[in-house]
């Protein structure tokens, strides 16, 4: 089973401005959760504080605490070893384009300092078979190079990197925005197949694909968390205003 993510009182900054304020939100294991919201609301900054991604941008900065499990995020456990628990997959596929499809699966492990070749096979094959990729590139995986699949294959590729290091979290920003809609089909199938093992959080501004794969939605608004619940009930009975507002299209 996986562990849930626990969020209290996280507030970010990029210089002086502040983009997040004062985030509580405690999002369950083995569920996905998305989080909708205009642009410029926040979502990501949101999503990049949990494995402390916000911090690598200059200036960038945030408090608060985010406990995942066991592990606090903020406190006393190293950047690295965060982002091994809670892997990260962006809105942009971003293979390695000089390494093979073996290679940008394996980069993780070796980046850790991996070398059992046998167990790195088992790894590779099993990573690709989670992200729904395997049979499609079992074929050529030591001949093609990572950039030579289609946008939907190489965003299950970076999946599978993902997925590699064996995350008990899976963060995923607009994973679908760069994608046509039988990818898109695959990669919310995947998710959906992938919540048995995995927490995950989505980053989506397709209010449709909230509904279809997560079980609890949070609304932000200029930084804040405005409602969070039970997917069905932020779509069809939200108890704020403002989120009705978003969802009904009267603004966003």
């Amino acid at each position: 089973m996986g562990v849930g993510i626990q969020v209290e009182h996280l507030n970010a900054w990029f210089g002086k401005t502040q983009a997040l304020y004062d985030i509580n939100i405690t999002m369950p294991a083995n569920h996905a959760t998305a989080i909708i919201g205009p642009s410029g609301c926040g979502k990501s900054t949101f999503v990049r504080c949990l494995n402390r991604m916000h911090e690598t941008i200059s200036d960038a900065r945030a408090d608060g605490k985010v406990r995942m499990g066991e592990l606090d995020v903020y406190n006393g456990t190293s950047a690295t070893q965060i982002r091994r628990r809670i892997g990260m997959v962006f809105q942009k596929p971003n293979p390695f384009p000089t390494m093979t499809i073996y290679d940008n699966v394996a980069a993780g492990l070796k980046l850790n300092g991996f070398r059992d070749r046998r167990r790195t096979d088992e790894i590779v094959e099993r990573s690709l078979q989670l992200s729904a990729l395997w049979d499609e590139v079992k074929d050529t995986l030591r001949k093609k190079s990572g950039a030579s699949l289609s946008g939907g294959q190489q965003q299950r590729l970076c999946i599978a990197r993902a997925l590699a290091v064996e995350p008990q979290v899976l963060l995923m920003d607009e994973p679908c925005s760069a994608l046509d809609p039988i990818s898109t089909g695959k990669i919310e199938e995947l998710i959906f197949q992938l919540k048995a093992r995995y927490t995950i959080v989505i980053v989506t501004h397709n209010m449709q694909q909230a509904s279809r794969v997560a079980e609890f939605t949070g609304f932000f608004l200029m930084g804040k968390l405005i409602e969070f619940d039970k997917t069905e009930k932020i779509f069809t009975n939200p108890s704020e205003k403002r989120t009705e507002d978003y969802i009904t299209g009267r603004f966003g």
